[in-house]
């Protein structure tokens, strides 16, 4: 893909992301692509990614991403973005708390023929469980 093909396409992955629309954001990956974050683990294939899409958006159904311009490198891109959210359904086993949350991370994908064949997401997931209180922290000192 032209660097202006990957550009366009993270434009559409923007509008998906803004629309929280589960299978428009899936049918950006491959059909046996992988996805690797600190919630899901490893899921492999579209269908899967796509549920893990519908369950990201019933445990925070507000869920939005803010994107800074994406960094490209031949078929590789890394979106870095901040994420805000209220969680209000049941997410790893716990019910919603209505606590709103704040995550800054950076998506990183590999394109295959216009598709993203694995993406891994790194996030402060350590910061997001003590935004939702699952964890506490101490001040530093």
């Amino acid at each position: 893909m032209t660097r202006d093909a990957l550009l366009a396409f993270c434009d559409r992955r923007v509008e998906a992301w803004k629309r929280r629309d589960p299978e428009a954001l899936a049918s950006h990956h491959a059909e046996r692509g992988t996805v690797v974050s600190p919630i899901y683990s490893k899921i492999t294939g579209r269908d899967a990614i796509q549920k893990s899409y519908e369950s990201l958006f019933q445990s925070f159904p507000d869920w939005t991403m803010d994107n800074e311009p994406p960094l490209v490198d031949g078929d590789r891109v890394a979106v870095p973005f901040t994420a805000k959210a209220t969680h209000a359904g049941r997410f790893m086993g716990l019910d919603g708390t209505g606590r709103r949350c704040e995550i800054h991370g950076v998506l990183l994908m590999e394109l295959a023929d216009g598709l993203i064949a694995h993406e891994r997401r790194v996030y402060d997931f350590t910061g997001l469980l003590i935004q939702l209180g699952v964890l506490r922290s101490k001040p530093g000192v």
